[in-house]
């Protein structure tokens, strides 16, 4: 199963939508998840009523398994070009799987300030959960056995694709 450009823009405008309704005027910051949950947030914020002030994170030193799973060659460093303090931060990520990585990312933004609030937005759930950790705004929710997995490339065009890791 894939999804192609168009399809994924149908997701987006209705997850920024239901940002707008969620943040009502509030004013809050978009924080992507390097990197595809960083696509999307670039992509959400061209979508959203009024443009948000846009940072990246990439939680790699913060995750609890990275000696299982490695560590890239190259990690780009987190860049919040604003406060953290007080604000209300949309976190944006592609997958939400195990919650690892959500776990990870809530952890840095804690370092950084202590925020009003925090809502995850993804654009696939999977459901693979090993920690309590959910979407408040989700694009599409999957039932995909262990083995799969949803890969996302981009920035543009921004094309996902369910992947077996099996083969």
């Amino acid at each position: 199963m894939s999804w192609d450009e168009q399809q994924l823009q149908t997701h987006l405008d209705s997850m920024a939508a239901a940002i707008d309704e969620r943040l009502a005027g509030k004013p809050a910051v978009l924080v992507g998840i390097e990197s595809g949950g960083a696509w999307i947030a670039e992509a959400l914020n061209q979508k959203l009523g009024t443009a948000l002030p846009l940072g990246t994170l990439n939680p790699a030193f913060y995750r609890d398994d990275f000696d299982t799973r490695g560590l890239k060659a190259t990690v780009t460093p987190s860049k919040l070009p604003f406060d953290i303090d007080g604000q209300h931060i949309v976190l944006v990520d592609d997958v939400l799987m195990t919650g690892r990585t959500i776990r990870a990312a809530m952890n840095e933004l804690f370092d950084f300030g202590r925020p009003a609030s925090i809502t995850l937005v993804v654009l696939f759930d999977i459901g693979h959960r090993e920690l309590p950790i959910r979407a408040d705004i989700c694009g599409e929710t999957l039932a995909l056995p262990p083995h799969q997995r949803v890969e996302l490339r981009g920035p543009a065009p921004l094309v996902a694709e369910i992947r077996d890791t099996m083969a």
